[in-house]
Order: C-alpha cells, then structure tokens, then sequence
C-alpha cells in the first residue's frame, strides 16, 4: 500500500497562445505538491509539479514545448504559490507498535536490573 500521488494546489488560466493550436485563451496551469501515503505515515514532500494542458484542443503540453513566455509565466505562479509545509503524520498502527515496542523494552530494563524477579 506504498502510495504517492499529487494533489492541487492552484490552477490558473494563462493567457499564452497555445503551442498546438495557437489559441490563444485556453491554456491551463495546474500546480501539485507530492503526497507519500504508507501503511504506517502520510508524509507531504517539498516536491512540486506543474502541468499545462491546452482546453481547446485538449492536449496537455510538456516542458519541452514552452516558450519562453509560458515558462515566465509559469515561474511567476510558482514564485507566488502557497506551498503545504513539509509535514509527516503517524497513522495508529505506528503509535501502536512504538508503544508495544517502549513497554516490552521497559520490561526488559525492569528484569535485567531486578525489580521484578521470577
């Protein structure tokens, strides 16, 4: 159940032409941040992505076919994005098992000094 995935943290419209079919009021900025989902934690990365997808033609339009005023606007998005901080959540199963794994080590501690005896 090793899980990541990206989630959004702003769309825009932009108001270049599109590199396919040159419209020029059509393209879409989505911006995500990474989200590490596990058994034992949910963790959110500094790792962003963007995407642009053009709504007339509907074609998505990778780094490699920016222009150079698509890739401005784009770091001006970026430069104002509000990102999630960098954040690790424990789920119940991990608190679970450091409680289970601190009393049997507690335990341990209380037989190897002599409190308890058989």
């Amino acid at each position: 159940m090793n899980s990541s995935r990206f989630f959004t943290l702003k769309e825009a419209r932009i108001g270049n032409n599109c590199p396919e079919c040159y419209s020029n009021d059509s393209l879409e900025l989505t911006l995500k941040q990474k989200l590490i989902e596990t058994k034992f934690y949910k963790a959110i990365t500094d790792e962003t992505v963007s995407e642009l997808s053009c709504l007339n033609c509907e074609v998505q339009i990778f780094p490699i076919r920016w222009t150079d005023d698509i890739e401005r606007v784009v770091d001006y998005h970026n430069r104002g994005l509000k990102r999630k901080p960098k954040s690790a959540k424990l789920k119940p199963i991990s608190w679970a098992l450091i409680t289970f794994g601190m009393m049997v080590l507690i335990v341990i501690i209380l037989f190897t000094t002599g409190v308890f005896s058989k």
